[in-house]
């Protein structure tokens, strides 16, 4: 079971740090406004996802990631924030799923911690 958690937590930050590319404006849409360089951060946190996707599936660079990964969560956890607060402000449907993912950080700062 560690493998198949551990590949599927790659391919997971693998694929979101490809989407940073693939939807730029989504990603620069829910940053918060006192953050400047939107577009630099997003592709910043899109190849820092996929850089450490690469090093999960390293046996030597596996804590590194995690940790890495930790700190990644922990930074954007501002732009979840700003994206529930936006989808609240602007009664988005999805605002509940905006809610959702909130607490879902803890759940990947947890998942990111099995391999410190």
């Amino acid at each position: 079971m560690y493998n198949v958690s551990l590949y599927l937590m790659a391919l997971l930050y693998l694929l979101a740090g490809l989407n940073h590319f693939r939807n730029t404006r989504m990603y620069e849409r829910i940053m918060p406004p006192a953050i400047p360089w939107h577009r630099f951060f997003v592709y910043l946190t899109g190849v820092w996802e996929m850089i450490a996707a690469v090093l999960l599936l390293v046996t030597r660079t596996r804590a590194f990631a995690a940790w890495s990964i930790i700190l990644l969560l922990v930074l954007v956890f501002p732009a979840n924030v700003q994206m529930a607060r936006d989808f609240k402000r602007k009664k988005n449907k999805y605002y509940w799923l905006a809610v959702l993912r909130l607490p879902l950080q803890v759940l990947l700062v947890w998942w990111a911690w099995q391999y410190t």
